[in-house]
């Protein structure tokens, strides 16, 4: 990578390089430099091999500002190819840095690329983790806080300290035999713990001054379970779901399913004593559980008691606490006028689609499917693919638009869809399991959630005034969700399970929003420092 000198007038050509473009030019510049490693970690008492950024797991926060644009110049010291994807952060304008493999090519060992990224009208808690292969079950993962802007109000009282919680389930197992079990088409075992904050049992502690609020944002970047997170003897205000402000709505409990972040505030308003912040799994046939310490600074008097229970199994529980959460209609977003003034329910929608996963075995193998299709990754990232021209990467229209309940087939799918149309979307499992759905460069609105099919009657219960947008939503076993969606940021977007066994064998696919205009206030040029890789090498990005 060349000696520091050679390091530093790189960093400033590629910052002149950004900064030329102007494209973001009125808002504020964050300047980040990652270098990513192995390392020695002991999560859950035994050394592993993980996943480093700057020598931390997890890796290190993010502060922004809405508006805010983020030069992130990643350093690849791994012996593996590398991507960063941005969880919940809808690049508007610009999938080019969206960090997948349908959309950019990996860094390979020994090389860099920054990134470049504008938190473009979004407030909220999110985190980023890298998207290749299994790499995610060995760390490199870490939160992401946007902060409104100081003239945008905000629904609650300057809390006195935010605390960012990055939970979810972890295998004692490399990275890289994971992947083999997966190849070789078995399922991934049964994690073998839990981690807070990458510790496991009251490993980590957060601080507290009596009779202050405080603000926890949490994730759940496990691999495959559902999460209940709760705090001994102290109940949590729900202020913020990815991006959305909600009705403040008091909990002792809540669910957090697989890739979904929510903010909550604790108020320390209990005898000074240290108290059990505890996590545990939700929907599995052993109950992993792990804590925290929730500690108060004149606290003399470590955790005690048992811990607070939570719920397991139970489907009806966890489905009503999801229908709750509402959009709150008078608070303001990332900018100053109310949410509540864009009326979501009023829109006729353009189509109906409806996905469905399922579980075949495709030429003897365990396979994750969509409508049938188990996706495979091409040779070639997708969006440079379609960028270029460059013929037999995928076909336009590869993803069915309705369940395919026959066989499952290997598919590099891609929905065809164009700018501006404003979809529903059902999500329909027939499976025994929870699904978690993600979906990339957008916010949809959770219209309705049931038990058994979905039919055109559903929308009776449709929730047409204040549900929450949000990014990533679950579905329970044999029920359907449904959702509304702008289309309205143009790009090659993944749809995919937050289920990582699952996404990787196949229960994902790509859609492409489409406009032939060529204009930047619809789409950003392909980035002049793209890695091009697969069938683009050769090609050019743009003159400098």
């Amino acid at each position: 990578m060349g000696d520091c000198t050679c390091w530093v007038l790189r960093s400033l050509i590629i910052c002149a390089l950004f900064l030329l473009q102007g494209a973001n030019g009125d808002n504020p510049y964050r300047f980040l430099t990652w270098k990513v490693t192995y390392g020695d970690i002991y999560p859950l008492g035994v050394k592993q091999q993980g996943i480093l950024i700057n020598g931390q797991f997890p890796g290190p926060q993010i502060d922004a500002v809405t508006n805010d644009n983020l030069i992130i110049s990643v350093y690849n010291y791994l012996k593996e190819p590398f991507l960063i994807s941005w969880n919940g952060i809808q690049q508007r304008r610009n999938s080019w840095q969206d960090g997948v493999y349908g959309t950019n090519c990996p860094i390979l060992p020994g090389r860099n690329f920054t990134y470049i990224l504008q938190m473009k009208d979004q407030i909220g808690s999110y985190f980023y983790f890298p998207s290749v292969g299994l790499q995610k079950a060995a760390g490199g993962f870490g939160g992401i806080r946007i902060w409104s802007r100081p003239a945008i109000p905000v629904p609650f009282p300057p809390p006195a300290g935010d605390f960012t919680v990055l939970a979810g389930d972890w295998f004692k197992t490399d990275h890289n035999r994971l992947r083999l079990i997966l190849d070789v088409g078995h399922n991934l075992p049964f994690p073998d713990g839990l981690l807070i904050n990458g510790r496991g049992w009251n490993g980590y502690t957060f601080t507290v001054d009596p009779g202050k609020t405080y603000r926890f944002r949490i994730s759940n970047v496990g691999l495959t379970t559902s999460i209940n997170f709760r705090i001994q003897g102290h109940l949590m205000k729900l202020v913020e779901v990815e991006g959305s402000h909600t009705l403040q709505n008091t909990y002792d409990s809540l669910d957090i399913h697989l890739g979904q972040s929510y903010s909550v505030l604790v108020t320390a308003n209990q005898q000074p004593q240290d108290y059990y912040v505890v996590v545990s799994s939700r929907f599995t046939t052993r109950v992993l559980t792990t804590t925290a310490v929730l500690h108060y600074s004149n606290s003399r008097r470590g955790v005690s008691g048992p811990l607070p229970r939570g719920p397991t199994t139970q489907i009806a529980w966890s489905l009503n606490q999801a229908r709750s959460i509402r959009w709150n209609l008078t608070a303001s977003g990332p900018r100053p006028n109310p949410q509540g003034s864009y009326h979501y329910g009023m829109i006729k929608t353009s189509r109906t689609i409806m996905f469905a996963n399922s579980a075949p075995i495709i030429n003897g193998k365990q396979r994750y499917a969509v409508n049938g299709a188990s996706f495979v990754p091409a040779d070639t990232p997708l969006k440079l693919a379609d960028h270029f021209n460059i013929p037999g990467v995928f076909n336009l229209g590869s993803m069915p638009t309705s369940p395919n309940w026959g066989n499952g087939y290997l598919q590099t799918s891609v929905l065809s869809t164009n700018f501006r149309e404003y979809v529903e979307i059902v999500f329909q499992n027939w499976e025994n399991t929870v699904q978690s759905w993600h979906i990339n460069g957008y916010s949809f609105f959770v219209m309705g959630m049931d038990g058994g099919q979905w039919t055109p009657a559903s929308r009776s219960r449709y929730n047409l005034r204040d549900t929450v947008a949000r990014c990533t939503i679950q579905v329970y076993p044999r029920s359907w969700t449904a959702i509304y969606m702008a289309l309205d940021n143009v790009g090659m977007w993944n749809i995919r399970s937050e289920d990582w066994a699952r996404q990787y064998l196949g229960q994902q696919f790509y859609m492409r929003v489409y406009t032939n205009s060529h204009s930047y206030r619809d789409e950003l040029p392909i980035p002049k420092n793209a890695l091009l890789c697969g069938r683009a090498r050769g090609h050019r990005t743009r003159p400098l």
